[in-house]
């Protein structure tokens, strides 16, 4: 185990505490990349205390083993987007393409700023010169399953965040 249940419940409130301080009475929509954010994202909104509007896009870059590939986007936003407070929640932060491309498509549409929010942060894979706003947990490159994190679709249902033996993933 490389996180417990405990020390992510602990830093998902303080995460929430921060962007909550940060977005009071700002017209907030929150866009959150599918699907590994599934319960970090559950987590940290019900902890924010202020209204906000809520969307989802859909962004592959894995498939169902560990090497990076192109970026394909799977789901459009819905919500318009112009002239808001944006928080982009994604799960981990590696490499720094999906962050990158995402916001770059993000800012096309017009919002007012783009604030960047990661459960986990892999400063060790970084190829793109990006950095997320709000960070859970750095961590080593470590390929990481649990709390939403799969490997192959499998492992998200995990209430901790775990490291995947190597020789689960090595073919």
């Amino acid at each position: 185990m490389l996180i417990s249940r405990a020390q992510l419940h602990r830093r998902v409130e303080e995460l929430a505490a921060r962007i909550e301080a940060d977005f009071t009475g700002r017209d907030l929509v929150v866009v959150s990349l599918l699907n590994g954010t599934v319960m970090f994202l559950a987590d940290l909104i019900r902890g924010l205390n202020l209204p906000l509007r809520l969307d989802f896009m859909g962004v592959s870059s894995y498939g169902s083993g560990t090497v990076s590939r192109e970026l394909v986007y799977t789901k459009e936003l819905r919500l318009d987007v112009r002239d808001r407070d944006v928080l982009l929640v994604d799960d981990i932060l590696d490499t720094g393409k999906t962050l990158k491309s995402v916001v770059t498509k993000l800012q096309q549409l017009g919002p007012r700023q783009i604030k960047t929010c990661v459960l986990l942060d892999k400063a060790a894979r970084r190829v793109e010169a990006v950095r997320a706003d709000y960070v859970g947990f750095e961590i080593p490159d470590l390929f990481v399953v649990g709390y939403g994190l799969d490997y192959a679709e499998r492992y998200r249902n995990l209430p901790f965040v775990g490291v995947l033996k190597p020789e689960m993933y090595r073919t």
